[in-house]
């Protein structure tokens, strides 16, 4: 039989978890004040569904050793995602896939690669890799982007 007040319910429950699994990721990230692709950086974050809590830092050598982010993988700025750090340009597809890895403490992009989201200013690429680094202190390469040809 038809039965509006449990269709109402059943509806607004349904309702209620599509919310719920809908709520974007939340990301700190840690910049200097003048960094224009740190910017940039966070555009892309937003664009692919991000909340991004944009923080300006006078020290950032300070912000990433307190993440323990080691000095060859260091780039311009440091997200933190559920305690995680995220260094430098990585690409919102391999911070989703760090959210997922307990065997990760975070993920680098070092340097500031042309064509890595927030350095892409019409330039041409460059080749560059997306660098894991696990619990135990390795490193591994978790993608790799072609430079165009």
């Amino acid at each position: 039989m038809f039965n509006p007040l449990r269709i109402a319910t059943l509806a607004a429950m349904l309702m209620s978890g599509a919310a719920q699994a809908a709520e974007p990721l939340s990301i700190d990230v840690h910049r200097d004040a003048n960094c224009g692709c740190c910017k940039d950086w966070i555009k892309h974050l937003q664009a692919n569904g991000f909340k991004v809590n944009d923080k300006v830092e006078t020290n950032m050598s300070a912000v990433k050793q307190s993440l323990g982010v080691p000095a060859g993988l260091a780039s311009c700025h440091t997200g933190v995602i559920n305690g995680k750090f995220v260094e430098g340009h990585v690409p919102a597809a391999q911070i989703l896939e760090l959210n997922q890895r307990a065997d990760l403490v975070g993920m680098a992009v070092p340097g500031m690669p042309a064509g890595s989201p927030g350095m892409d200013y019409g330039q041409p690429h460059q080749a560059y890799r997306v660098i894991g680094l696990s619990t135990t202190g390795s490193e591994t390469v978790v993608a790799e982007y072609a430079a165009d040809q």
